[in-house]
């Protein structure tokens, strides 16, 4: 008789626990909404994995993050193709975080990590308070008063802006240092090849 209630209460316990899952993704809000986007982040920051998040930055970030990956690569190439000792070791390690990078989503967790703005977010974000909608644009306050600044991409996912301005200066950064490194690295073979005997 025990073993029979246990087993019904069990399989109770087991269905309240279905059901209450299965009603939390039915009300999940989409990430068609800065609601649901705003969730998506706090689910991320949350676990410690801002590369999780990715997807809702907004896409000038998105775009950003693999520029720099991009030219940090190249940077890395034309750095042991042409640099001599110690130069060459020097600026290759300099690179080669970014440049090895998997991902832009990579890319953005470094900087997430080194910049502090994964624990920035922890310590700021809370339950939503309220949203504001204007067209493209959103902002979702807390209720400890922060607000998150988010606009609609183009596949309408909501995604975050905070952090665009400073990926975006990354990015032109990770430009001009290719354009240095090329034009250095033009250098150091002219005059390789000049010393070299016939």
């Amino acid at each position: 008789m025990i073993r029979r209630k246990t087993t019904v209460v069990g399989g109770g316990v087991a269905l309240l626990v279905t059901a209450w899952l299965f009603w939390s993704w039915l009300t999940y809000p989409t990430d068609r909404t800065p609601q649901g986007a705003y969730l998506r982040v706090v689910t991320a920051v949350n676990r410690g994995k801002p590369e999780e998040f990715f997807a809702y930055l907004e896409t000038p970030a998105q775009h950003a993050c693999y520029t720099i990956k991009n030219y940090r690569k190249k940077i890395l190439d034309r750095v042991l193709a042409a640099y001599p000792e110690p130069e060459r070791t020097e600026l290759s390690k300099a690179s080669a975080r970014f440049a090895n990078a998997p991902d832009g989503a990579d890319v953005f967790a470094m900087y997430a990590h080194e910049l502090g703005w994964l624990n920035r977010l922890r310590r700021d974000m809370s339950g939503i308070h309220h949203v504001e909608v204007q067209g493209e644009r959103a902002s979702v306050q807390t209720a400890r008063g922060t607000r998150y600044p988010f606009r609609r991409r183009e596949n309408g996912i909501w995604g975050l802006t905070l952090f665009t301005a400073t990926l975006v200066l990354e990015a032109q950064k990770s430009s001009r240092d290719y354009s240095i490194v090329d034009q250095a690295a033009a250098d150091y073979q002219r005059v390789s090849s000049q010393h070299v005997t016939p």
